[in-house]
């Protein structure tokens, strides 16, 4: 026997010494009750167990280690002790470490590359690491996975020999299913309640394990908050970072290894990312309950291909057998045919003997190619699931000549072997389908008549057009007048003419009546059949059921002359309102006024249909004064225009009365809210007194007249006015302005100044600009503005220049 003080270190000697060599632990107050001494029992002796796990994995590599070395030396037991012994001192490491590098040595597997590559990575960041440190985690776990007997003990011994030296908290073992459902085969850390409810994930679950089985890569989430995935452990550490990774062997994956940090996991680098692949790759060795790829059975079969032969020859279509090839390094490197069954066809047409046992990318190497035929047999392979694909394009090299074939795939893994089954595509068969489907969209039924035999033909379709049962007996071409309906009877009777006396093919538009009673839209199309004596033969030809086309015409053709209708009401409309607003307000127009020079101009909006409601008046009262006034009634059209009428003769009414602007505004809103339907407007509206040049003017919701004076343009005030016909009682303000010779005083609408991508601000200020810069002489300066107006909604446009002497 090894000596204790050689084979475990002093951790496990103290780990491995007698629980009463040992005082327990303090109690905590809150424990010394009998029911806490018992509870702090119980975690004792569980920390025991655990502690007594490790060293039992400890010893046992420390024995594998002395075995290699009684190979070595061919010594006893004993002297392979003292051996190792001796190297211990003389190296200054520990049992562990020595066992774990002699094992490295002897075995030289993917565990030695993984500490190797630790040991190249780590050693420009400081001084050269040793090996014994990965190695030591690695293989202690490594023997803890040969000396459990299920995948429980695996994760237990994963999480607490080399999992836990990297930050880890818990670990998960998966084993997939090949329905693409997770087990938990084994977990450590977990909570027992949270392992319960996790102990099974269906199919179609995005799970972190989900994910890496899908990718068949290692997955690393750093934090799966922002992520949305649910997890296990999720409600212990909700931020903790995640690393799943696939466990297989020989290409086949068997399940996934999930690790679990309490933090979030910051960037790794490779050669951690190389621990934990090493460890999920011990992990399958205890998930693969299959027979070894490689390993024949007494009939040079595998067992998984002998049991598939009976099955593959019972199938209809053609069916090759496949097996895994892996390389010297254990991975999958291509798929041996094993049997392709008799009713294989290969679509090269080579024979079955030239492809059977031969690798599958020798036999087909463009599967490798576009199609991805050989990615999904390695999917299969590696997962399990099961795929199915239509129209896959098979491509096979003939003397260096692709060769491509259209086929169903469906792939199947049966323990180890796949089963891979496909069916070539046969192009008669395929456009016979795709006529008989277009028949049945273009609802079109085919016949033949048989003059010779009396024998007619009629497809399904031609049946249903009928409104008859497929039992029944079809209805010759010469009987059909008597289910047409009688105003047809003329143009049928010329497609018979033309089809059986003449010998010529014809169509005809004819109204069905079905047996049902239902009346329907049929077009007709035949053509004689000759012989060779040039006598009828037959006629073959189709129905169509054309009925939605032809409702769908005698909509259209209603809709048309609606429309036509419709644009020619709405011409007169726009024709008429624009004769009014014509009629009413010239575009060039001066008025004789004392001590005044009037001038207005009127222009009308460019398309008709935006005919508006813009007025203007000029008006010398029996008093004297003289009113003017501009207005704008919302909308256009007809509408429009009959209100601009109605409110401009209102004011030139209520104007003799002598009433001053506010009074006038307020008479004339009680006009547009009561007596006009549901118009609203915007007007200004002055009273010029030639004795003082004093205006008293107001406003409803319009803006402001302009004054030009020595050269600078300013607007009047902004003062209170609603708009006429949003209230029925409004109350107007009036303000006056002295106006001094050579001045000129501009009202408009604002057609001249609206502009869809600026304010009314900014458009003010522009015409202020424009206004000021402007000719000295009235009417230039009115022309000016028009001409310069930047204005772009087409609407109309009214100005009164008032320009005193």
């Amino acid at each position: 026997m090894i000596p204790s003080e050689i084979s475990q270190s002093p951790g496990e000697r103290a780990a491995a010494a007698p629980a009463g060599d040992r005082p327990p632990p303090s109690l905590p107050r809150q424990t010394a009750t009998p029911l806490g001494r018992l509870v702090a029992t119980v975690e004792r002796l569980r920390r025991e167990v655990r502690e007594a796990h490790a060293a039992a994995d400890g010893r046992a590599l420390v024995e594998l280690a002395k075995g290699i070395l009684m190979g070595r030396l061919d010594c006893t037991p004993a002297a392979a002790a003292h051996q190792l012994e001796e190297l211990c001192r003389e190296a200054g490491l520990s049992p562990l470490e020595l066992a774990a590098d002699i094992v490295n040595q002897a075995a030289r597997d993917h565990v030695t590359e993984v500490a190797a590559e630790f040991v190249e990575r780590t050693a420009a960041a400081g001084p050269a690491p040793r090996t014994s440190d990965v190695a030591v985690r690695l293989r202690t776990a490594e023997s803890g996975v040969l000396a459990s007997a299920d995948t429980q003990a695996v994760a237990e011994s994963l999480l607490a020999n080399a999992l836990t030296p990297l930050g880890a908290v818990a670990v998960a073992v998966w084993a997939a299913a090949p329905d693409g459902s997770l087990t938990l085969a084994g977990h450590a850390g977990f909570p027992a309640e949270e392992a319960s409810r996790w102990r099974h994930v269906p199919p179609g679950v995005a799970t972190v394990p989900r994910l890496a089985l899908r990718e068949r890569a290692t997955v690393t989430l750093a934090d799966p908050r922002g992520d949305g995935i649910p997890s296990i452990g999720r409600p212990h550490w909700p931020d903790g970072g995640r690393m799943a990774v696939p466990a297989g062997t020989g290409g086949r994956v068997h399940g996934v290894l999930e690790v679990c940090w309490p933090e979030p996991l910051p960037p790794q680098p490779p050669q951690i990312q190389r621990q934990v692949e090493a460890l999920a790759e011990l992990c399958a060795h205890t998930l693969d309950s299959a027979v070894a790829p490689d390993a024949e059975a007494p009939h040079g079969l595998l067992p998984d291909v002998s049991e598939l032969i009976a099955l593959a020859e019972g199938l209809h279509d053609p069916t090759i057998i496949l097996t895994p090839v892996l390389d010297q390094d254990g991975r999958l490197a291509d798929f041996r045919i094993r049997h392709v069954n008799t009713r294989f066809v290969d679509p090269v047409g080579r024979p079955r003997g030239d492809v059977n046992g031969a690798l599958l990318l020798e036999a087909y190497p463009m599967a490798a190619g576009e199609s991805g035929l050989f990615e999904s047999i390695e999917r299969v392979h590696a997962t399990g699931e099961p795929f199915r694909a239509e129209r896959v394009s098979l491509t096979a090299l003939v003397d260096q000549i692709p060769l491509t074939s259209v086929a169903d795939i469906s792939v199947s893994r049966h323990g180890a072997a796949v089963l891979l089954i496909w069916r070539i595509e046969d192009e008669t068969a395929r456009l016979a389908n795709l006529l008989q489907h277009a028949q049945r969209l273009g609802r079109i039924g085919g016949f033949e008549e048989n003059f010779g035999t009396g024998e007619i033909s009629w497809n399904s379709e031609l049946y249903a057009l009928h409104g008859l049962p497929t039992t029944a007996s079809p209805v010759p071409l010469r009987n059909l007048p008597d289910y047409a309906h009688p105003d047809d009877a003329a143009a049928l009777g010329r497609f018979l003419r033309a089809v059986m006396r003449y010998r010529r093919p014809a169509s005809v538009n004819l109204r069905l009546r079905r047996s049902d009673g239902i009346l329907r839209h049929i077009r007709v199309v035949a053509e004689p059949v000759l012989d060779s004596a040039q006598r009828l033969h037959a006629v073959r030809g189709a129905y169509q059921d054309i009925s939605a086309q032809h409702w769908t015409e005698v909509a259209l053709a209603a809709t048309r002359d609606q429309l036509a209708l419709t644009e020619a009401e709405s011409a007169e409309r726009n024709r008429l309102a624009l004769q009014l607003q014509h009629a009413i307000m010239p575009p060039h127009h001066h008025i004789e006024a004392p001590g005044l020079k009037v001038a207005v101009r009127y222009r009308p909006a460019e398309t008709e249909s935006l005919v508006g409601g813009d007025w203007y008046d000029t008006l010398v009262l029996p008093s004297g004064l003289i009113m003017l006034s501009v207005g704008d009634v919302a909308g256009h059209g007809i509408e429009a225009a009959t209100g601009m009428v109605v409110l401009r003769n209102a004011m030139r009414g209520l104007a003799v009365t002598g009433a001053g602007p506010a009074q006038l505004m307020s008479w004339l809103n009680t006009v547009t809210h009561h007596l006009t339907k549901q118009v609203t407007a915007t007007a200004v509206c002055g009273l010029y007194d030639p004795r003082t040049r004093v205006m008293r003017w107001a406003r409803a919701g319009h803006l402001p007249p302009v004054l030009v004076r020595k050269g600078e343009a300013s607007a009047l005030p902004l003062i209170d006015g609603l708009l006429l016909g949003a209230l029925p009682d409004v109350t107007y303000a009036e303000q006056e302005v002295r106006l001094e010779p050579q001045d000129t005083l501009l009202l408009f609408t604002d057609g001249l100044v609206e502009r869809r991508d600026a304010s009314v601000q900014d458009s003010l200020a522009h015409l202020l600009g424009t206004v000021a810069s402007g000719a000295d002489d009235l009417d230039g300066r009115l022309d000016g503005l028009l001409t310069e107006s930047w204005s772009d909604t087409d609407d109309d446009t009214c100005v009164i220049g008032v320009q005193v002497d």
